[in-house]
């Protein structure tokens, strides 16, 4: 009971999702990304990832991986870093690993003690069309209308 430390580094549960495209260690691409599979990223990508909203796909940012830019998919899983904003229309998922530096949208999430968010946490109904870039910015400004209304 007391003193036993539990060492299960999966948490969150392994994934079944099955990868078909994965951006290796060695590798950096420059430039956005459409993607029409689920893909795994290792190393570095600098730009935007889109995934069709009506499509379950998954984008895993593995341990070494990085991104810069926004990335917009189903499903993404972070356990490396991402630097922009997440649109996840499914569900989000941040290990403890994960540093990401921008606002995250989700339908669910789920975040592993650890984890490292340097933005805001919005949860969007699923069949919401995607939001508009400055979504956050109208977020934060109704949030603060309201609050300066009801002192």
């Amino acid at each position: 009971m007391f003193g036993k430390k539990k060492t299960n580094s999966t948490s969150l549960g392994k994934s079944l999702e099955r990868f078909d495209s994965l951006i290796g260690r060695q590798t950096e691409i420059h430039g956005s990304l459409r993607l029409m599979q689920s893909v795994r990223i290792d190393g570095k990508v600098i730009g935007n990832i889109e995934a069709p909203k009506d499509q379950p796909i998954t984008v895993v940012v593995g341990a070494d991986g990085e991104i810069q830019g926004d990335v917009f998919a189903s499903r993404v899983i972070v356990a490396g870093k991402v630097s922009g904003n997440i649109d996840a229309f499914e569900r989000a998922e941040l290990h403890a690993s994960a540093l990401v530096q921008g606002d995250v949208k989700y339908g669910s999430i789920a975040v592993e003690h650890g984890a490292r968010l340097q933005g805001l946490l919005l949860q969007v109904d699923a069949t919401q069309v995607r939001p508009q870039p400055d979504h956050a910015k109208n977020a934060i400004r109704k949030a603060q209308a309201t609050t300066g209304a009801s002192e």
